[in-house]
């Protein structure tokens, strides 16, 4: 009686784009391949991997998404800069402790009522208001975020008229007095729309990254609400838990 080889494998059910995607990511580690090395073209992949130019771009696509690669007709596709791996802090604090350059473009900064939703996440009282900042984060000059951070105004009185192009924490700290003690922050999978995308310097409905944060000072009370929006692909984020 003839029995089947136990070492017979099945037929792999993983889609042929994604296995290229995976074998030119893991070439890329591999081989330790230095940012805006050229890769190979569409043609050389479909030829390397016997499919067709279509699966060959679909696989070059995912890995432009994922912020592995950039493209650049008709040039070819390099390696991407590796994303900026931050904990939920301060955006500033971040990036310099990465060795990094941040810098601040305030698009705007006003005196406001707060929306319903404001008042909620600052737990404000009635007839409160807050002092919103709208800016345009940098890492070595690249757009990286559009950060909208809401302030109690009897807590930040005349911060309006301050330098905006630091940490707005460190200002907390050093100008006010503000001990912070806590973050909490929630991240979501969101799709760019025309004017977030125009300045993040991305194409429209590029995939983006929403921080939706608050911020405790020692006393417990609530001290800043902000809503960023990251570029997926310069943008990944380290969360750890302690389990003891």
């Amino acid at each position: 009686m003839v029995t089947a080889s136990r070492s017979a494998r099945k037929p792999s059910t993983t889609p042929r784009y994604i296995a290229i995607a995976a074998q030119v990511r893991d070439r890329i580690l591999v081989d330790q391949l230095g940012p805006h090395t050229l890769l190979p073209s569409e043609r050389e992949l479909a030829e390397l991997h016997q499919v067709s130019r279509m699966t060959a771009r679909q696989a070059l696509s995912l890995l432009e998404n994922e912020g592995v690669v950039y493209r650049r007709p008709p040039r070819g596709t390099f390696v991407a800069e590796p994303p900026v791996r931050f904990h939920i802090g301060s955006f500033s604090e971040e990036v310099s402790r990465l060795g990094r350059h941040p810098a601040a473009k305030l698009l705007w900064a006003e005196h406001q009522e707060p929306t319903p939703s404001v008042r909620l996440a600052l737990e404000l009282d009635d007839g409160a208001a807050v002092h919103v900042f709208h800016r345009l984060r940098t890492v070595d000059d690249v757009p990286f975020a559009l950060e909208t951070t809401f302030l109690p105004a009897d807590l930040t009185p005349g911060i309006l008229d301050l330098a905006d192009e630091g940490s707005l924490w460190a200002t907390l700290r050093d100008r006010y007095g503000i001990e912070l003690s806590r973050s909490t922050a929630v991240l979501e999978s969101i799709v760019l729309d025309d004017s977030s995308s125009a300045q993040l310097n991305v194409r429209p409905g590029s995939a983006g990254t929403l921080l939706t944060r608050t911020t405790f000072g020692a006393d417990g009370r609530r001290v800043e609400f902000a809503r960023d929006v990251y570029r997926a692909d310069r943008a990944s984020f380290e969360v750890s838990v302690d389990l003891s």
